[in-house]
């Protein structure tokens, strides 16, 4: 049961989400929750509020797939017009529209409204807005933004709850990938900064570890002094990474930075162990704007991207053990029964080499030629139960249409 690019219109919402849980798609950014559970009600939603705000100074990702995959992006946008959404508004930094946003307003026929002119009515808007802010960082927050650009206030209720959809811009093109080609959530953007000899901009594996990242800047984990911490995000959105030598970069992670841990002490607002520290340095400065793609010895495959919310985001399910071989983009590991949940996905061809209760562990094999279905003792295809949202693989169906398929218990 899966949606594709082209026949999106008529799809029904149960294969749009199942498309999106079956490629294992996070949100690439922010709580990293898995994008299925929103767009399975996305029959109660009229509008699409897309988050290009990039909520960091030093962050070129959604900016630079907004430029560089505009006709691409330009193309979903139409197809969900068409199937799904009445408006489909981005949101930007009115400091980013020329260098950043010009081809892309273009492309998609775009309204444009701009910071003086929000917030906007969606209900009198339709197609594509561009809605322009000013260039505050806080507004990278999707509730923040929602209230800035279309003055609706979600409180403790989720955006759905007020008929929207809020993705940042990377996740969007993870889920293009999904329908357009099939392919599943396998690597991620991410920058590297703080005290580092070279800002970078990576294009790496899911699961990628620390140490690769932060060597690729000029640093190595292990010498880092001992007044130092490493952390996952940027500057204005951060938290310490315990245990640094054991951290595989997940599908929202958007920055690792190397701070002063006197600084991240003093910068750590209350008890959830956030570190803003913004106005702790001068942020500008020569940043790589265009990825570099980093080919890491082994990763780490989380099965929850966000641990914080264990209970409940459930962990996937391994379907691979110590010694298989594997494919990238081939499913390792099947969605919990029990709650939320994603697939997961081999990110680089090699032999698993650990699975434990937080990741499934890969060595880098070369692939040595072209894996078909029948080369792998393993399900590759999996579905859900229309009734009762079980998942099942190929071989349990029979051989039975997975577009109609219903389990055994609820026949």
């Amino acid at each position: 049961m899966s949606a594709t690019l082209r026949r999106l219109e008529q799809a029904e919402s149960s294969e749009l989400a199942t498309t999106i849980r079956n490629a294992g798609v996070s949100g690439a950014g922010g709580a990293g929750f898995p994008s299925y559970a929103k767009w399975d009600r996305l029959d109660e939603v009229d509008h699409l509020l897309v988050n290009h705000q990039e909520s960091e100074p030093n962050y070129y990702i959604d900016k630079w797939l907004g430029r560089e995959r505009t006709e691409e992006l330009a193309t979903l946008f139409d197809a969900l017009l068409d199937r799904a959404f009445e408006t489909i508004v981005v949101g930007a930094k009115a400091k980013d529209r020329d260098e950043w946003m010009r081809e892309f307003e273009a492309a998609a026929d775009a309204t444009v409204y701009h910071p003086e002119e929000l917030p906007m009515n969606p209900d009198e808007a339709s197609g594509v807005v561009i809605a322009y802010t000013e260039d505050r960082y806080e507004f990278g927050m999707e509730s923040v933004l929602l209230r800035m650009v279309a003055d609706v206030v979600i409180g403790q209720e989720l955006p759905m709850d007020h008929g929207w959809i809020v993705q940042n811009t990377e996740t969007l093109y993870n889920i293009l990938r999904a329908f357009r080609d099939g392919e599943p959530t396998t690597h991620k953007y991410v920058h590297v900064g703080g005290n580092v000899p070279e800002h970078r901009f990576l294009r790496v594996p899911v699961g990628t570890p620390a140490e690769s990242v932060v060597q690729a800047a000029g640093r190595s984990v292990s010498d880092l002094a001992e007044g130092e911490i490493l952390a996952d995000g940027g500057p204005g959105w951060c938290f310490e990474i315990e245990r640094p030598g054991e951290f595989g970069v997940t599908k929202r992670t958007n920055c690792v930075t190397v701070l002063d841990a006197d600084v991240a002490e003093e910068n750590t607002l209350g008890n959830e162990g956030r570190i803003n520290v913004l106005g702790a340095h001068d942020w500008d400065g020569d940043h790589e704007t265009e990825p570099t793609t980093l080919r890491p010895e082994f990763v780490r495959v989380p099965l929850v991207t966000n641990p914080n919310f264990e209970g409940v985001v459930v962990p996937s399910d391994p379907i691979v053990s110590p010694g298989d071989r594997v494919s990238k983009g081939e499913m390792i590991a099947t969605p919990g029964s029990d709650g939320i949940s994603n697939a997961q996905h081999a990110s680089i061809d090699g032999e698993v080499t650990e699975v434990t209760e937080s990741h499934v562990e890969i060595h880098r094999v070369e692939a040595s030629g072209a894996r078909t279905a029948a080369d792998i003792d393993r399900p590759i295809y999996w579905t859900w139960c229309r009734e009762c949202g079980d998942y099942a693989t190929m071989t349990e169906q029979g051989g039975s249409d997975p577009t109609e398929y219903v389990c055994q218990n609820c026949r």
